[in-house]
């Protein structure tokens, strides 16, 4: 049987060993150490930013920005509706709601001229939100000069989910550096990780401090045990810090790898009827951390999951783009504002394998089970003949 080709794996060397044995060498197993402070400050500059917090998951590292800002139970957080639920989750830790806003089919990000039409309106009514969560999907920045000022002329905060866009741009730029805070992920499925663990990033040092005081159970400067506040167990390990350390070396070969992926997938497959890759937006540079395409059955001749299916019988992993937020079960009864776009998405979306140690070979793989699906699709055509002349 053929080896199983799986959406994203970690793709670890050499060099991230070498960080975790220092770590065992010197006895720095704890939470604390030397490995994290150096992955802050190296990470930093990698997405050049002035101050980081690293903690135990990007999740907790959105728990603690919005509770940073201030969200407080009843409060409205707007929020991208095609996302990951951890997006939205950290929002309904803190007793508040999100209200999610449609995507713009430019990048399959927030659409930000729906977002500043609902402040527009939420403005009228005193109703704004306390917070923007905005995600930068699948390795590509939303558009955000647009989502900014519509921020800023409202004095929102914005918050960045950059959980999936570690390594994109936008206008030169990391994304999870222009709003008042931003997050990565470092999960064992993204572009690097530190098998679980996130980072928290500002320019305003206070956040960040703040950030790593809670993140370390909010113990007070004291010779003993004291605490004024409640806080959490979210800072990360020395031993996965030194994997991070290891995986930020390499993050430029990661990002070419993806991108290779998916001119390979879009030369191959690019111009079958009825598949469209999910665009780059002219804005920035995406990494296309997932390759993602979205199928039109009637033109394909199958759907989303027809193609997923057949990929699955080959051992091979794929997955539908994210389920809509204002779709699931859990958020019932949130408001959305759109939808239609990221519904459509889902309906028709598809990632494929994106890992950055895929093969030759693997890419075939995939390749292949599509190109026959879409041969059997005119085989299966009825033929129709002419009429008998006479």
């Amino acid at each position: 049987m053929a080896k199983p080709i799986l959406l994203s794996t970690p793709h670890i060397g050499n060099s991230e060993l070498e960080f975790v044995k220092e770590a065992f060498d010197t006895n720095w197993i704890a939470p604390v150490g030397p490995h994290v402070d150096a992955f802050e400050q190296e990470f930093c500059q990698v997405v050049s930013t002035s101050h980081a917090a690293a903690v135990s998951s990007g999740t907790a590292a959105l728990h603690l920005a919005l509770q940073l800002i201030g969200v407080q139970p009843g409060d409205e957080v707007f929020c991208s509706t095609l996302t990951f639920i951890a997006t939205a989750s950290p929002i309904t830790y803190l007793g508040a709601k999100p209200v999610f806003i449609d995507s713009d089919r430019t990048s399959w990000n927030m659409n930000p001229d729906l977002l500043r039409d609902s402040l527009d309106q939420r403005a009228k009514i005193g109703k704004l939100p306390k917070a923007l969560v905005l995600v930068h999907l699948y390795g590509q920045s939303a558009d955000l000069d647009p989502i900014l000022e519509a921020c800023n002329h409202y004095n929102i905060p914005l918050i960045e989910d950059a959980a999936e866009s570690l390594g994109a741009t936008y206008k030169e730029r990391s994304p999870g550096t222009f709003g008042k805070i931003g997050i990565y992920s470092f999960n064992g499925n993204k572009i690097i990780t530190t098998s679980g663990g996130g980072m928290l990033v500002s320019h305003d040092p206070d956040l960040v401090a703040k950030a790593r005081f809670l993140a370390t159970q909010a113990r007070d400067p004291a010779p003993h045990y004291q605490h004024s506040e409640i806080g959490y167990n979210y800072r990360l390990s020395n031993v996965l810090a030194g994997i991070g350390r290891g995986q930020l070396q390499v993050l430029k070969d990661r990002v070419e790898a993806r991108r290779h992926n998916f001119e390979v997938y879009q030369q191959a497959l690019g111009n079958l009827p009825g598949i469209e890759f999910m665009p780059e937006a002219s804005f920035g540079r995406a990494t296309h951390w997932l390759t993602c395409l979205t199928i039109d059955p009637k033109a394909f001749g199958c759907d989303r999951e027809q193609v997923r299916l057949a990929l699955a019988e080959q051992q091979i992993e794929a997955r539908p783009v994210w389920k809509p937020l204002h779709v699931q079960p859990v958020f019932a009864g949130c408001e959305c504002i759109g939808g239609e776009v990221a519904e459509s998405l889902f309906k028709t979306g598809l990632c494929l394998p994106s890992g950055s140690n895929l093969t030759p070979e693997d890419l075939e793989r995939v390749i292949e089970v599509i190109i026959r699906l879409e041969k059997q699709r005119l085989l299966d055509r009825p033929h129709h003949h002419p009429p008998p002349h006479g």
